[in-house]
């Protein structure tokens, strides 16, 4: 995939992140409903903002943190993905990709902290 394509899906990802909150804030009543699509659409933002530090701190010689962002977008769709699917009548089963989304945000910071605290890649930069 080529810088410009993936900015653009982190872009998609913000709106996506910005449409469905105003859905939840707006379109939604029952509480619980509400409520799942306030998390999921604020770890949604919070990390595609991410994405685009990860990104940041790759062109800055830190390699490593490009694979923060495939984790990130990992995350972001099985975390948030899955409280959007709860909040519209999925079956409870779906519940069960949240906690690896997690995970996988998780992993996203502790990979782009190694990154940070590891050895800066000056060849390319």
């Amino acid at each position: 995939m080529t810088r410009q394509q993936t900015f653009g899906l982190i872009c998609l990802s913000g709106f996506l992140a910005v449409a469905i909150g105003a859905f939840g804030a707006h379109g939604v009543s029952d509480p619980k409903a509400k409520a799942w699509i306030v998390t999921g659409s604020s770890q949604h933002m919070a990390h595609t903002l991410a994405m685009f530090a990860a990104i940041w701190l790759q062109d800055q010689g830190y390699r490593r943190a490009k694979q923060a962002v495939l984790l990130f977008g990992v995350g972001i769709c099985l975390f948030a993905g899955s409280l959007y699917a709860l909040a519209l009548g999925a079956p409870r089963l779906i519940a069960m990709a949240a906690p690896m989304g997690g995970l996988s945000l998780l992993a996203g910071w502790l990979v782009l902290a190694f990154a940070c605290l590891s050895h800066k890649d000056t060849t390319d930069a």
